[in-house]
C-alpha cells in the first residue's frame, strides 16, 4: 500500500461527499444540469475521431497521471488496472500483489498536437525503468514501469525509444520495463481519478536512480 494511504483513508470519505455535493471532477451532469446544446457544431464528433490513446504504468498512478495531464495534447485521462488476471479487481484486491495488476494511466491525446513519442518522452522522465517492481517507497507488482501498447505502430515506437535509452548511458542499471499489448482496462474506484489535482498537489514524490 502507498506510503501516504494511511493519511488519503481518512478524506476518502469528505471526498466522496464532495463528490456528490458539489459535482467534483468527472462527475456527469445530472439529468437537470445543462448538457451538450443540440446545435453543437458538427464537426466535434468528427474531431473526436482523431483521438488516440496510450496506457502507462509508472508506479503510483496519482502522480502519473498528474504529470500527463500537464501536457498540451492530451485531452483525457484515467487510472485503472492493466495486465493482470483477475476479473474488475478493487484497489484493495490489486494492493495484495496477487491479482498481477499493473497500476496505470490511459492517456486519450490528439496525435495532431502531441506526439506518442513526445509521451514517451515523458514516461521515461517522470520515473525510474529500473527498479523492478518498484518506484520509491511503493514496492509491488502494481508499480512495475509497463508500456501497454495499442497498435503495432506504438510497439515499434515504444521497443525504438526503450532501446535508444539503453545505448545512451542515462541509466547505470539495465532498464527492466515492460512492453505488451493492451489488455482490459479496469478503470479504477472514482476517488482515485485526478487524485492528486482534487487535493490541489502535483505529485506523490520524486523519482530516483537516473
Amino acid at each position: 500500500m502507498k506510503w501516504i494511504d494511511m493519511i488519503a483513508a481518512a478524506s476518502v470519505t469528505a471526498v466522496a461527499a464532495f463528490a456528490l455535493t458539489s459535482g467534483g471532477p468527472g462527475r456527469a451532469p445530472s439529468a437537470g444540469s445543462a448538457g451538450p446544446s443540440a446545435s453543437a457544431p458538427a464537426s466535434q464528433p468528427h474531431k473526436e475521431k482523431h483521438v488516440k490513446k496510450a496506457t502507462f504504468g509508472a508506479g503510483c498512478f496519482w502522480g502519473v497521471e498528474s504529470t500527463f495531464r500537464q501536457i498540451k495534447g492530451v485531452t483525457d485521462t484515467a487510472v485503472g488496472y492493466m495486465g493482470g488476471t483477475t476479473n474488475k479487481p478493487t484497489y484493495e484486491d490489486v494492493c495484495t500483489d496477487e491479482t498481477g495488476h499493473a497500476e496505470v494511466v490511459q492517456v486519450t491525446y490528439d496525435p495532431a498536437q502531441v506526439s506518442y513519442d513526445k509521451l514517451l518522452e515523458v514516461f521515461w522522465k517522470n520515473h525510474d525503468p529500473t527498479t523492478l517492481n518498484r518506484q520509491g517507497p511503493d514496492v509491488g507488482r502494481q508499480y512495475r514501469s509497463a508500456i501497454f501498447f495499442h497498435d503495432a505502430e506504438q510497439e515499434k515506437i515504444a521497443r525504438a525509444s526503450l532501446t535508444a535509452l539503453e545505448t545512451s548511458g542515462r541509466f547505470r542499471r539495465p532498464i527492466v520495463t515492460e512492453i505488451a499489448p493492451n489488455a482490459e482496462f479496469w478503470r479504477a474506484e472514482e476517488y482515485h481519478q485526478r487524485y492528486l489535482e482534487k487535493r490541489g498537489l502535483t505529485s506523490c514524490h520524486v523519482p530516483s536512480g537516473n
